[in-house]
């Protein structure tokens, strides 16, 4: 199941926010047809759009 919390600038997480958040980190992440793990080729320009999409929010 995903999770989606929307922080708003200047607004802290909630306690329970946080806990939710570490119960997660100990769960391993599960790969499946629908979402497959990245190749490295892939991985590095899943990066790069982030990085050129932030540049643009930016400006």
């Amino acid at each position: 199941m995903t999770r989606t919390f929307t922080i708003k600038n200047g607004q802290k997480p909630t306690e329970e926010q946080f806990k939710e958040i570490e119960e997660a980190k100990r769960h391993p992440i599960v790969f499946d047809e629908d979402c497959q793990e990245l190749s490295p080729a892939m991985m590095k320009a899943f990066k790069s759009a982030v990085v050129q999409r932030n540049r643009r929010k930016k400006a």
